[in-house]
């Protein structure tokens, strides 16, 4: 009587196209950043309407864009159909992106 793994057939599976489409629909969170400063919590309850706070970043300069809370790009603020919008003038390099988690 013949063993039956001696019938048994191997197939090699057949390599899948890779696609990267079912990421395509991920959502993920932009965020642009005008600049940063510290404050006491004593000033942060002093604020009202009207009040000025400073930021650490210079007026023309670019702002930084987020994605995820990852530096992905630099731009510029523009209008848009009276809305605010981003133009990109910068794209962190992946070396550079390295870099800033380290």
């Amino acid at each position: 009587m013949a063993d039956p793994v001696d019938n048994v057939e191997i197939k090699e599976p057949i390599p899948e196209k890779k696609s990267l489409d079912f990421i395509l629909d991920i959502p993920l969170q932009l965020t642009v950043e005008l600049g940063r400063t510290k404050l006491l919590v004593k000033d942060v309850l002093e604020l009202n309407q009207g009040s000025v706070v400073e930021l650490t970043k210079l007026a023309g300069e670019p702002l930084d864009v987020f994605v995820n809370s990852k530096l992905v790009a630099r731009g510029e603020a523009v209008v848009i159909n009276e809305k605010f919008g981003i133009r990109l003038v910068d794209i962190v390099s992946p070396n550079e992106r390295v870099e800033k988690v380290l």
